[in-house]
């Protein structure tokens, strides 16, 4: 088995709940999301994050508007939506639920590890 193919699958499992938590606090443009996912370690590129912000504005879950930028064109920054708070309310519950589940089963398995005589 290889763990690199895990690792990716729960890394694309987790982008979506990232980004919506990103439009949280601020208001954001693709390439910063990306930037603000690399400082946080989750190295996702404009190729994977372009359609997932598509998708999700098309489920009503985002809505964006477009800036004046300093540095080259205008940017289209994306926000939350009424219903893209209520959809990340429900992943921040079902997030601290498989978080609680997780610590759980390693706890467990820590403890139940043979002692080393």
């Amino acid at each position: 088995m290889n763990v690199e193919n895990t690792k990716s699958q729960m890394r694309k499992g987790m982008l979506e709940y990232c980004v919506l938590l990103l439009l949280r606090r601020k208001p954001s443009y693709a390439s910063e999301i990306i930037g603000l996912l690399k400082e946080a370690e989750l190295i996702v590129v404009e190729g994977t994050l372009y359609p997932l912000l598509t998708r999700l504005k098309n489920e009503g879950l985002l809505g964006y508007d477009w800036r004046e930028s300093m540095q080259g064109p205008p940017r289209k920054y994306y926000t939350l939506t009424t219903a893209g708070e209520a959809f990340l309310a429900e992943l921040d519950t079902a997030w601290n639920e498989l978080s609680h589940t997780v610590n759980h089963l390693k706890t467990e398995s820590m403890l139940r590890l043979p002692v080393n005589e």
